[in-house]
């Protein structure tokens, strides 16, 4: 019945412009905006509604992943431009915020309103 349909995903936030900076300008995504809403247009060709939440509660679990070919390249680049990685308890991480030791290697991070993505190397 859907299967057809050209799905996409969304999520909320409590500061658009805040939002559309983050993700325009810091890691460098193409973002429209129409009605009050951002659209985020991802390398796979999806897209993700920002939408603005006046009580907005930030998201505990990854709302974006990120691939990439070489983790600690991106890792080095979102950190010069002023992203910082999270730290779980319990997991260990590298000095850059890198957890290495299950699965791909991967970092956390918040946009503004505190939603965790990530980026993890691919391979």
């Amino acid at each position: 019945m859907l299967e057809q349909s050209k799905a996409f995903s969304g999520f909320s936030v409590d500061d658009i412009e805040g939002a559309r900076k983050f993700y325009g300008d810091t890691l460098g995504l193409t973002v429209t905006e129409e009605h009050g809403m951002l659209e985020l247009h991802l390398g796979s060709g999806a897209r993700v509604l920002v939408y603005p939440k006046p009580n907005h509660v930030p998201a505990e679990f990854t709302i974006l992943n990120f691939p990439v070919d070489d983790i600690d390249v991106a890792v080095d680049g979102l950190a010069a431009r002023g992203v910082t990685f999270e730290r779980y308890e319990g997991m260990e991480h590298d000095d850059n915020g890198v957890q290495r030791a299950e699965g791909p290697p991967i970092a956390w991070f918040k946009d503004p309103a505190g939603n965790v993505l990530s980026v993890l190397q691919e391979g």
